[in-house]
């Protein structure tokens, strides 16, 4: 997130489910749909990068940065919406999974290694 950014997007989820509503698209909207819609848009962003190798895909962001933000944005928005057909608090959620992580990941043993968390202590 850029500096200065908020994470309240309360305005952004009204106008996401007015966009639904005003659709009647709310029926579509079911969990494995979402779901599979954010899967399907992470994709589309997966594939700005392929074949770009990985000192390269920052150049290529920049290059296709109208693109990417399309596409974050996608994902972004159908999370969103994932979350509030399930009523899931995001900023807990996510303050959760970092203090999951925290202990998951703990610096002396993760600092530098990209292990899954199952492999650190082995």
């Amino acid at each position: 997130m850029s500096e200065g950014s908020g994470f309240d997007l309360t305005d952004v989820v009204e106008k996401l489910k007015n966009f639904r509503d005003s659709r009647d698209w709310r029926k579509f909207h079911d969990p494995k749909n979402l779901a599979m819609s954010i899967a399907i848009e992470a994709a589309e962003l997966m594939e700005i990068f392929q074949w770009v190798n990985s000192n390269d895909s920052l150049d290529k962001a920049r290059e296709q940065e109208h693109r990417v933000r399309e596409e974050v944005a996608d994902i972004l928005l159908y999370l969103l919406s994932l979350a509030d057909t399930l009523q899931i608090d995001l900023r807990n959620a996510c303050l959760e999974k970092l203090d999951l992580n925290e202990k998951r990941y703990p610096v002396a043993e993760s600092y530098g290694r990209a292990l899954k968390y199952t492999e650190l202590k082995k």
